[in-house]
């Protein structure tokens, strides 16, 4: 009876270390036949970018991603975290692997983290009532505005009113700050030109009006989110150049938003 409980033992040691390896150091999870499984973390709150769709994440970003993963040869899923936790753990480089959630790429950002080559062309907008006498970003000094913490609206705006100006708020998500200005709680909003558009479409009888003010609100390039040093970058960007140039990027744009894309400052850019 000893020899055949140390027997069972032993088998038991030994299969507590092939799951403690299955668990090891390795930044991508594995699917049900073993394949490597890239997992994207997402703030699915940037339509047309990226949304819920009730449990299923739909956008712009999300087709393209599609895209490239299957241009690379490599399985894949996009989950919904938040902005904040994308951010954080992406850097930590463990849970996920990569970030999709219309991150501009800004000089700032690249201390921290690894990017794709650029994949959308952006600005930002102003969005404001109709009526308001806001017509520029250097309007916006002496108003309340509402912006994403964190977001390059954030950084711009903060420059232009002061990093300390209580007007400046700033808010967890786009959502909430386009909410806080039909509240009457802002006078504008400042975020990515894509994501203003739609809400205005969205929202016809809210009598809002898009603000583009290319002087201070410069193009801006989306690209993927990486920890530094990883090895996705050199598998990806082949994928994403491939995709951009053989008409599928093309056809993904047009689908969301209804006209064919200008594609020659982001091929320079890339």
């Amino acid at each position: 009876m000893k020899s055949r409980n140390k027997w069972v033992m032993s088998a038991l040691v030994a299969m507590l270390v092939v799951i403690i390896a299955g668990c090891g150091s390795d930044n991508a999870s594995s699917g049900s036949n073993g394949e490597t499984v890239v997992k994207f973390a997402s703030d699915a709150t940037y339509a047309p970018m990226e949304y819920m769709d009730k449990d299923t994440i739909k956008g712009f970003d999300i087709d393209f991603i599609d895209a490239v993963m299957k241009e690379a040869g490599m399985k894949y899923e996009v989950v919904n975290t938040g902005w904040d936790t994308m951010l954080e753990s992406v850097k930590q480089g463990t849970e996920y692997q990569a970030g999709l959630s219309a991150v501009s790429i800004t000089d700032d950002r690249k201390q921290t983290y690894d990017f794709s080559v650029p994949y959308f062309e952006s600005t930002n907008m102003i969005m404001v009532k109709e009526g308001s006498d806001i017509k520029s970003a250097l309007d916006l000094k002496e108003k309340t505005v509402a912006v994403q913490t964190a977001t390059t609206a954030d950084e711009l705006m903060s420059k232009i009113m002061g990093v300390g100006n209580t007007k400046l708020k700033r808010f967890d998500s786009n959502a909430v700050a386009m909410m806080e200005l039909d509240n009457g709680g802002a006078d504008a909003v400042v975020a990515d030109i894509a994501i203003v558009r739609e809400y205005i479409k969205n929202n016809p009888n809210m009598k809002l009006v898009g603000i583009t003010d290319t002087p201070n609100f410069g193009s801006e390039y989306y690209g993927i989110l990486y920890p530094k040093g990883s090895e996705l970058k050199a598998k990806l960007d082949p994928a994403i150049q491939k995709v951009v140039d053989n008409g599928k990027y093309e056809e993904i744009y047009k689908k969301w938003f209804g006209e064919a894309p200008d594609l020659t400052n982001l091929k320079n850019a890339q």
